[in-house]
């Protein structure tokens, strides 16, 4: 029964994955660059989840026919291309915070800096 339902909803499940990995590199990895990395995995998830979760079988483009009684909500499109723009600028911010922090203290590990932000 469980089998069978995630074959079934297997976008669910490649979403759930993507997230996990994404939120596995942001938590657990020390170096900044793959921080950054890991969060762009982290929102790739979060598109996929609520792209698969706007579908609706048999729904057909809200324009107004007659005959047809399932449309699609373009709502949860519209927010994921905000979603995808607002994402590609917070990357591009972080990328260029790590390049600064870079020049500043020459490190990207997260551990070091932490160490010396407490030596000063």
């Amino acid at each position: 029964m469980i089998v069978e339902l995630l074959m079934t909803r297997y976008n669910y499940v490649a979403a759930f994955l993507i997230i996990a990995i994404g939120l596995y590199l942001v938590v657990g990895d020390r170096n900044l660059v793959k921080k950054v990395i890991g969060l762009n995995i982290f929102q790739t998830g979060i598109f996929l989840f609520f792209i698969t979760a706007a579908y609706v079988e048999g729904g057909k483009a809200p324009v107004i026919h007659e005959g047809i009684e399932t449309y699609v909500s373009p709502l949860p499109h519209v927010l994921i291309l905000t979603a995808i723009v607002v994402g590609v600028s917070l990357t591009a911010v972080a990328l260029t915070l790590v390049i600064r922090i870079f020049r500043e203290y020459g490190t990207l590990r997260e551990d070091v800096l932490r160490e010396m932000e407490t030596d000063d």
